[in-house]
C-alpha cells in the first residue's frame, strides 16, 4: 500500500511532540508544567541532566523538557546522559534507536552495575538504584550541571509510601526534589510527579512506541516466571490496583496522606535525623 493513500499518521518525531502538547496536554503536559512550578523545581540558569534509562518514563521526560524549551522557556540548559550499568546488545540499540527516532541527543556512559549487583541476594534492587544514582551525579556534575532529572511518577510516589509502611515499618515519601548528601551543589528533581502512569502507557500506545524495561538479571528472572524473585514493589503496585478497583479515591489518599501529617496525632518522628517523642511535650 502507497503511504500517501494510508490513512495512518506518519509517526516521527514532530508528529509525537504534537501528541504531547494536543493529545495529551491534560494528563501529561499540563501535570509537568504543574510540578515544575508547584515544588519549584527549576531556576534560572540551572543546568540538567535529564537521565535516561531508556525505559518509557524517562524518554517521555526527555521529551516534556525538550518541549519546555521549545515553548518559550529557555532560562535553563540541557544534558540527556544516558548510563549503560551492563545492557545488553539488544537493548543497548533499541535505546540508541528510540533515541534517534525521538530526535535526543543523548550523552551514553558505561559502568559496571549489573555485574556488580548480580549477585547480591538481599536487596539487589536497592543497591542497584543507589549505585546508579551515585553514577548518575558524578558524571553529571563532570558535566557541569547542577541538577540530575528522574523520570520517577505519581504512581511510583504511592507505591513508595505504601511499600515504607508496609515492609519499612515509617512513613515517608519519594520527594520531589531533594538536595544531594554526597554531592555538594547537586539537586535531583522530578517533574513527572503528578503525572500518572496509564497516562505514560496510552501516550506510548498512540505513538506506537515500545521501550526496554529494567533489563537487569533480576527482570529477566521474573519474565521467566521465577516467583521467588518478585519485587516488594510488584507486590505494593497490585495491592494498590486490586484497593483502586474497589474505591478509585485510594490512590489520591495515598498521595495527599503525606501532605497532611498531624505531628500532634503521632506518636513520634524524626526531623533531620533527631527523634522527637509525644512525650517530650506532653
Amino acid at each position: 500500500m502507497n503511504l500517501e493513500d494510508s490513512n495512518e499518521p506518519i509517526i516521527d518525531a514532530a508528529y509525537i511532540e504534537r501528541s504531547i502538547v494536543k493529545k495529551f496536554r491534560k494528563p501529561i503536559w499540563r501535570q509537568f508544567t504543574k510540578a515544575l512550578n508547584e515544588y519549584d523545581l527549576i531556576k534560572d540558569g540551572d543546568k540538567i541532566a535529564v537521565c535516561i534509562s531508556g525505559g518509557k518514563d524517562s524518554m517521555l521526560l526527555a521529551k516534556l523538557f525538550q518541549e519546555l524549551k521549545k515553548h518559550g522557556r529557555n532560562n535553563f540548559e540541557l544534558v540527556f546522559l544516558v548510563m549503560n550499568p551492563g545492557y545488553n546488545e539488544v537493548n543497548s540499540k533499541k535505546i540508541e534507536e528510540n533515541a534517534k527516532l525521538l530526535n535526543i541527543p543523548i550523552q551514553v556512559f558505561k559502568t559496571e552495575i549489573f555485574d556488580t549487583v548480580a549477585e547480591i541476594v538481599e536487596s539487589p534492587c536497592y543497591l542497584c538504584a543507589r549505585m546508579r544514582r551515585g553514577y548518575l551525579y558524578s558524571k553529571a556534575k563532570e558535566l557541569g550541571c547542577n541538577k540530575i532529572a528522574l523520570g520517577h511518577h505519581f504512581d511510583d510516589v504511592i507505591e513508595t509510601i505504601l511499600m515504607g509502611m508496609l515492609y519499612g515499618g515509617q512513613v515517608q515519601t519519594m520527594m520531589p526534589k531533594l538536595h544531594s548528601t554526597n554531592f555538594e551543589g547537586m539537586e535531583l528533581i522530578r517533574p513527572m510527579y503528578l503525572i500518572r502512569e496509564e497516562d505514560i502507557k496510552h501516550w506510548c500506545a498512540y505513538n506506537k512506541l515500545t521501550f526496554i524495561q529494567c533489563a537487569c538479571r533480576m527482570t529477566e528472572a521474573v519474565a521467566n516466571n521465577d516467583a521467588n524473585l518478585t519485587s516488594k514493589r510488584a507486590e505494593t503496585k497490585a495491592l494498590i490496583k486490586e484497593l483502586a478497583a474497589k474505591d478509585p479515591i485510594i490512590e489520591k489518599n495515598i498521595f495527599r496522606s503525606v501532605e497532611n501529617v498531624n505531628v500532634d496525632t503521632v506518636v513520634a518522628y524524626k526531623k533531620k535525623g533527631v527523634k522527637h517523642h509525644f512525650l517530650d511535650e506532653y
